[in-house]
């Protein structure tokens, strides 16, 4: 992995990428240099052979959204190409094979908490909290709540944009915005838990699993149900999976021979 990036860190550690918001003096806001820098980053390990990654920030919030100063008297092209950058680095996160795991320490506000719902899971601080404040402001959350919306419901994501008030991590449990609260302390142990539980098993199979979970959760129950259909039945064809059918037959444990390269 490379880390020469200006506003991001990215690092290895075995199987293991974490990705770092690393401007913790504009509070992580997402200028165009770091959203290009998050695509960057997360196109890079999608074409690794780490099979996890951690996103995380420096400083004391998350992520403080998108950096107004560059949408200030910005005509609609502008501002328009500013969302797009934004919405392929989205899209990014959940198209690579692996899991991400956001591990979320402090306030994630507006584009931040859209990171948040965008990763695959999360694991928040007690200290952690949620909100998309548009609702209060002049300019309406609208694309965060696509990744909001997908990951808590209607309501629950209308309350949020229309009220711009912030959730606590506790509620943000409940929600379904992320997996588990921990003490401050307990973070990094119990985000390296999930992601370790999320890695296990084939990666191949894996990878699959999670590029065919985001297209069918778009699509009406029975397009859904085509789609899984020949997803899992060519997926039945690689030699983890049919490694993995033998190996419970035989009660022994698997050996995966799959990789991500």
């Amino acid at each position: 992995m490379t880390d020469d990036y200006r506003y991001v860190l990215s690092e290895r550690e075995g199987d293991t990428v974490t990705i770092w918001l690393n401007r913790p003096e504009r509070l992580n806001v997402l200028s165009l240099i770091l959203m290009e820098e998050l695509y960057e980053a997360f196109s890079d390990v999608g074409h690794s052979d780490a099979t996890g990654v951690i996103l995380a920030a420096k400083g004391r919030l998350f992520s403080a959204g998108h950096d107004f100063a560059e949408m200030a008297d910005q005509d609609l092209q502008r501002v328009r190409y500013l969302f797009g950058v934004c919405t392929k680095m989205m899209n990014t996160i959940q198209a690579i094979p692996q899991p991400v795991v956001a591990r979320v320490h402090a306030l994630a506000t507006g584009a931040g908490c859209q990171l948040v719902a965008t990763a695959d899971l999360a694991v928040a601080a007690e200290e952690a909290s949620f909100c998309t404040p548009g609702g209060k402001g002049g300019l309406f959350c609208t694309t965060p709540l696509v990744a909001v919306g997908r990951s808590i419901g209607r309501k629950r994501a209308l309350e949020m944009g229309m009220s711009g008030d912030p959730i606590d991590a506790r509620t943000a449990e409940v929600w379904g915005l992320v997996n588990r609260v921990v003490p401050m302390a307990e973070l990094d142990e119990a985000t390296a838990h999930l992601l370790g539980r999320a890695t296990r098993g084939s990666v191949v199979s894996k990878g699959i699993g999670k590029q065919a979970f985001y297209t069918q959760i778009g699509l009406d129950q029975p397009q859904a149900y085509v789609h899984a259909i020949e997803v899992m039945s060519a997926a039945s064809q690689i030699p983890d999976a049919q490694e993995g059918i033998a190996a419970f037959i035989e009660k022994r444990p698997a050996n995966w021979g799959g990789s991500l390269r």
